[in-house]
């Protein structure tokens, strides 16, 4: 139950992006959705719904919209999210994104980074170790909005 609790907590923290070069003129809002499986009339259907209680194995949502408010064009626009603890970024999300697994230091695709293990051997980077994500938006026209986003799973 404690766990529960505080992965609850942890999630509600982690949907507020880390935006260190948010120019004034974009404005940005961070959610995160259970993914949940149900059957309609038959077939599987995918449903994303507010998370009350997570446990362990449960599937996330984690979305940033951002919106350019202003009335220029922000070019390369970089938004920054950490990945909470609590959970593990899935696979299918982990392959295409710019992560990085030393707390934001340095980025790249999942494919090209290590980590060293408990033992100090380098191995290769698994998306279990992604401490952030990182999207790069090409240019955001004024009132333009857009969302980025990645799947996770409670650990």
């Amino acid at each position: 139950m404690i766990r529960l609790i505080s992965t609850a907590i942890a999630l509600s923290l982690a949907i507020a992006p880390a935006m260190a070069q948010q120019p004034p003129s974009v404005a940005l809002e961070g959610d995160v959705k259970l993914e949940k499986v149900v059957e309609v009339d038959g077939r599987s259907k995918t449903v994303l719904e507010d998370p009350k209680v997570v446990v362990p194995g449960d599937k996330l949502l984690f979305s940033t919209k951002y919106a350019n408010k202003g009335s220029q064009q922000v070019d390369n626009f970089v938004v920054t999210n950490p990945v909470p603890q609590a959970v593990r970024v899935a696979d299918d999300s982990a392959a295409a994104l710019q992560v990085s697994v030393d707390g934001g230091k340095a980025y790249g695709l999942l494919s090209a980074l290590t980590v060293k293990d408990a033992d100090g051997k380098v191995r290769p980077a698994r998306a279990e170790d992604i401490t952030h994500l990182r999207w790069t938006v090409p240019a955001i026209a004024p009132g333009a909005s857009g969302t980025v986003e990645y799947h996770a799973i409670v650990r």
